[in-house]
Order: structure tokens, then C-alpha cells, then sequence
């Protein structure tokens, strides 16, 4: 099973820009699709961004849409999403998990997870 550690979260004002990675070990990475999710205090994690084996397909939560741009590199183990122009209602604990089939805006179909990193905006 790989495993996942995410880092790059802080605190950032409204309207500014963060990225934050995930770092695969344990398995070969090109073989696994890769997801971000987030989750709020009191609220369901939810779907960000997911990202194909080989990076050429990408898919976006309408809510981040044009604003958040997920990327990896296979030779770095790496998946990193840049978060530009957050608002407030993007605070929430961001988490990285990976699939060996498809990428996917479900939850359920991913199987290794982080353990999330905290992401803040003030505003």
C-alpha cells in the first residue's frame, strides 16, 4: 500500500494563495490516481480535485474551479495542489488519498489516505 504525507497548509489571508503537497513512498506512484478532499469542522469531507496516473487528466469541485490547479510529478513521488484566491469557506483540513484505477470525485473509491494538513484563511 503507498503511503501518503501532506504538508504546505498554514494561514493565509483571503484572496491569497497556498500550496499544499502530497508525498507518496511505499509503492511505485505512477500507478495511482490521486485525489484531494477536504473537510470543515462539523461538515462531510469533501471533493476537491483528482488527478490520473500520468497527470493528463484532471477534474475540478465546481467550487474551486479556476482556482485551484492539482498537479504531480512522477519522478518526485509528489501531487501538489496550488490553491490561489481562497476565501474563508476553503479553511478546512486538506487531505491527499490514491486509487490504483481511476481518478475520482468519490471518496469511497480511494484507499490510501493522509493525514491531512490544516489550511486557514482569514478574512
Amino acid at each position: 500500500q503507498v503511503q501518503l504525507v501532506e504538508s504546505g497548509g498554514g494561514l493565509v489571508q483571503a484572496g491569497g494563495s497556498l500550496s499544499v503537497s502530497c508525498a507518496a513512498s511505499g509503492r511505485t506512484f505512477s500507478n495511482y490516481a490521486v485525489g484531494w478532499f477536504r473537510q470543515a469542522p462539523g461538515q462531510e469531507r469533501e471533493f476537491v480535485a483528482t488527478i490520473s496516473k500520468g497527470g493528463s487528466f484532471t477534474y475540478y469541485a465546481d467550487s474551486v474551479k479556476g482556482r485551484f490547479t492539482i498537479s504531480r510529478d512522477n519522478v518526485k513521488n509528489t501531487v501538489v495542489l496550488q490553491m490561489n484566491s481562497l476565501q474563508p469557506e476553503d479553511a478546512a483540513v486538506y487531505y491527499c488519498a490514491a486509487n490504483r484505477a481511476n481518478p475520482s470525485a468519490d471518496a469511497a473509491s480511494f484507499d490510501a489516505w493522509g493525514q491531512g494538513t490544516q489550511v486557514t484563511v482569514s478574512s
